[in-house]
């Protein structure tokens, strides 16, 4: 339901993949992931179809069903990587008795780590967003979910708020990068408010994010996420928000 709104909102087509095992391989430019499933996405596979399909159709959206053509072995299917967004629930993981709201599998950090796409992590209830929240830290890719944030408000007319955690800049600091990425006129018609935290800790600046935004964060960027864990402040975020996550990892290229 998060993948049809977030479609519906941003005019994009859908392509639903039901699985008929519980692995998979993503062919990344420098890089191959092996996604593994748990069981529950295989528990009804003879009315899984019927079940999207109703939904999308309700939706008003036309669906595509992918269908693996080409497979690494017999149960690892080849799966593409030139998708504009993927949506990838945290329990794409090879550690599922740990998944709950603070944490997010290896699979999924793999994913964000190798594609040139975001990649949407979903709240556990369905809940319509409508605005945008980018968290800005000054970072190359924190101006890369900036971009991606602007365009989906210009897109769509959604406000969008800027957040970011002060530590130890100068004060015009995060306004100069604005500025050497020719950003300022656009953050200036778009950005409604821009929430600078100067004191108390990350976790209490967080309650005052409206929880019905979209979360747009830079992932492997000044510490935000780093190498192959995400990080204390991802984890922070992620653990603590109920809102859903656009994350843009290091390879992130196309915009909307």
């Amino acid at each position: 339901m998060q993948s049809i709104h977030f479609c519906k909102l941003l005019e994009c087509s859908i392509e639903i993949y039901i699985p008929q095992s519980t692995r998979f391989l993503m062919y990344f430019e420098n890089d191959v992931t092996q996604v593994d499933l748990d069981s529950s996405y295989l528990t009804a596979p003879d009315t899984a179809r019927e079940h999207a399909l109703d939904l999308v159709t309700q939706a008003g959206l036309t669906p595509e069903f992918f269908e693996p053509k080409n497979y690494t072995a017999s149960t690892l299917p080849d799966i593409p990587t030139d998708y504009d967004f993927m949506c990838c629930p945290r329990s794409i993981s090879d550690l599922s008795s740990k998944i709950g709201l603070g944490y997010i599998g290896p699979r999924v950090r793999k994913i964000v780590q190798s594609a040139h796409f975001p990649v949407i992590i979903t709240n556990g209830v369905f809940k319509p967003w409508t605005s945008i929240a980018v968290f800005f830290g000054g970072s190359i890719n924190a101006v890369k979910s900036l971009k991606l944030g602007l365009r989906i408000a210009r897109k769509i007319g959604f406000g969008l708020n800027l957040i970011t955690q002060v530590e130890h800049r100068k004060a015009d600091h995060y306004e100069r990068i604005i500025k050497e990425n020719h950003l300022q006129a656009e953050v200036d018609q778009h950005v409604q408010h821009w929430f600078r935290f100067e004191s108390n800790n990350l976790e209490e600046n967080l309650y005052a994010i409206p929880h019905d935004a979209l979360a747009v964060l830079g992932a492997y960027g000044h510490g935000l996420i780093k190498e192959i864990v995400f990080g204390s402040k991802m984890e922070k975020i992620q653990s603590t928000i109920p809102n859903n996550l656009l994350i843009v990892g290091p390879n992130f290229t196309s915009v909307v």
